[in-house]
């Protein structure tokens, strides 16, 4: 047998090392991990996380998911609840109650374990999660309204799912430890009551400790980190477990205090929660007992179906009834519903817990949520574009321009754009630069686009292009090279870099990034410079009397394409590399000197008319 050491260095190769894999290979990420684990687990027996962790292995778990929920709720934002509308508010308070209770059901009668399992697992199954949403609805291009409400879904009942489980299983282990019922219920409601508030206090203590600057940059991470551990295992001393519900609330209510730290806060859950998701994912498909995954029949077959075909369906139909929602929106809200790796860390964590109990039917849990989970994101991610297809949900809005970099030329850009009807965002790190595009009312995005919290909050379906237009053209190469795969490389640009390097092995290499914006390769500064003097953006409808090769002969001297639009939308941008052919009826958006566009330009079409009209008369005669 191998060392500790080794073990967990296997955990986390084979953790990341599947997250990884699917972002390069552009697949669901828990397939890959549940696949790594089973085979490093019950098939090539590399780890055995119970016998290598013995008695650390459930406390190890149960700290991972308390960080997991703490993700949840520390990304539940109420602002942003209240802007998606209606549909969503009754997907949290009537679909998510009756998803549990639709849950409990078929997990009672179809696959047949005891209520008190059954309850925390109808809980559990509430949670579809963003990590296996988001890469779906990107994949599908919906209709925006749709899409906008299966992702806040998912953001949402990520931990309103997780707060039900906590609650059935308090009440079984409460009822089972004290086994009179009304003292259990006295002891449960103080205990929650107990755990809610504490949640409540160490949320806001953390807020006013950073908002008055009285931690540390340095150290808000390490005191964020201990004080969640902290809260979990402070409540746990009095009611088994209610630990987990302190922690969530303690990340709700840290997520909805305006804190001028919480980018910080953000790229501690990002980091962390990728770590701790690989792993606890790793570590419970390795632990499966391929006797207990034998005993998954019919009935587990079709409690997945059940789930599937009746009581998702029934949930989100009675939830969205006297919603303004269309009918076939509605049906596709009801079919999207992939669970990911936070249902089955939960239920991993709760049945080892039910089994402790002596609920003998909780070693089912586990593989009941692997089977449920693999079969929807397989299932759901190959039919999702074309069930939106059919029902006439998939966006026939033109692909939007998402730009990176708030400059005096991206102002005038996204403007130029807006009037020709083009969807626009412009996402920026500086509140202050973003100022020029809310005044003249341009969408915009405040934060870091790579952030995972970019992923939850910013809407990128609605985009097909991408245009890295800061100063720093080593991160322009970075937000092509991220967002390349999933926008495809002849869709990400950036601008001319300022030096290309040359021979030198120092500078940045030619072969990451997007493509080089304008034939000539301008760079940030020389477009600044620019704008400065007056160069402005203009347009010109192509015809079968004013071609392509007209406008190249008559446009102002200087002048640069940036794109060719097309009738549908399309987009094609002029680069160092090609320049578009426009056809009769696109139009085509230029950078050219102000008095060059308006006067210079307007000679030149009448100059070519007028030999036109010369050479026609040349041919009568």
């Amino acid at each position: 047998m191998h060392s500790l050491v080794v073990t967990f260095a296997l955990i986390g190769v084979i953790g990341v090392g599947s997250q990884w894999l699917a972002w390069r290979l552009r697949l669901p990420a828990i397939v890959l991990m549940l696949v790594a684990g089973v085979l490093a687990g019950p098939v090539f027996h590399l780890i055995d996380p119970v016998h290598d962790f013995g008695d650390a292995l459930g406390p190890m778990v149960s700290v991972a998911v308390a960080l997991i929920l703490f993700e949840g709720g520390l990304t539940l934002n109420f602002k942003g609840l209240s802007d998606a509308g209606g549909a969503v508010k009754r997907l949290v308070f009537l679909g998510a109650p009756l998803g549990w209770a639709t849950g409990t059901l078929a997990a009672h009668y179809v696959a047949g374990l005891s209520w008190p399992v059954a309850a925390v697992f109808g809980g559990i199954l509430v949670v579809t999660g963003p990590t296996v949403v988001m890469p779906l609805l990107r994949q599908a291009h919906l209709a925006q309204r749709p899409a906008s409400v299966l992702r806040w879904e998912a953001i949402v009942n990520d931990s309103v799912g997780a707060l039900f489980a906590v609650l059935a299983y308090e009440i079984a282990a409460t009822t089972i430890k004290m086994g009179d019922l009304s003292d259990a219920a006295g002891h449960l409601v103080i205990g929650i009551l107990g755990a809610s508030l504490l949640g409540l206090f160490a949320g806001r203590g953390l807020a006013i400790l950073f908002r008055r600057g009285l931690i540390p940059e340095y150290m808000k991470v390490p005191v964020l980190f201990v004080s969640v551990i902290a809260a979990f295992a402070a409540p746990n001393q009095f009611l088994d477990e209610s630990g987990l519900l302190t922690v969530t609330i303690m990340g709700i209510v840290l997520g909805n205090s305006s804190l001028p730290s919480f980018n910080e806060l953000l790229r501690f859950k990002e980091h962390v929660t990728v770590l701790l998701v690989s792993g606890v994912f790793v570590i419970l498909a390795a632990t499966l007992d391929a006797s207990v995954v034998a005993k998954l029949d019919w009935r587990a077959a079709a409690f997945v179906a059940v789930i599937m075909l009746i009581a998702r369906p029934i949930a989100i139909w009675l939830s969205l009834l006297g919603s303004s929602l269309k009918n076939n929106e509605r049906t596709l809200i009801a079919w999207i519903a992939p669970r990911g790796v936070v249902a089955v860390a939960v239920s991993g964590f709760f049945a080892t817990k039910l089994e402790a109990l002596g609920f003998e039917d909780a070693g089912s849990l586990a593989p009941l949520a692997f089977a449920l989970v693999a079969t929807t994101v397989v299932i759901h991610g190959f039919t999702v574009t074309k069930v939106a297809e059919k029902l006439g949900l998939v966006s026939s809005e033109r692909p939007g321009v998402l730009i990176v970099g708030a400059s005096r030329w991206a102002a005038d850009l996204a403007k130029a754009l807006k009037d020709l009807e083009i969807p626009v965002l412009v996402a920026d790190r500086s509140w202050r630069r973003l100022k020029p595009f809310r005044l003249q009312e341009t969408p915009t995005y405040y934060g870091e686009i790579l952030s995972e919290a970019a992923e939850h909050y910013v809407d990128l379906e609605g985009f097909g292009y991408i245009v890295a237009a800061t100063e720093n053209d080593a991160y322009n190469a970075l937000i092509c090279t991220d967002f390349g795969p999933e926008f495809g490389r002849n869709n990400v640009f950036q601008l001319g870099r300022t030096d290309d390097g040359g021979d030198d092995p120092r500078a940045l290499p030619p072969t990451i990034g997007g493509r080089m914006l304008f034939q000539s390769g301008a760079s940030y500064f020389k477009l600044e410079r620019r704008i400065r003097e007056g160069w402005v953006f203009t347009r010109t409808k192509l015809s079968t009397e004013f071609t392509f090769e007209d406008y190249l002969e008559t446009r102002a001297e200087g002048a640069e394409l940036l794109t060719d639009i097309r009738p549908d939308g399309s987009l094609t941008f002029s680069t160092i590399a090609a320049r578009p052919k426009g056809k009769p009826g696109d139009i085509l958006l230029s950078f050219a000197p102000e008095k060059a566009s308006s006067e210079d330009a307007e000679r030149r079409k009448t100059e070519k008319r007028e030999q036109d009209a010369e050479t026609e008369k040349q041919g009568e005669a």
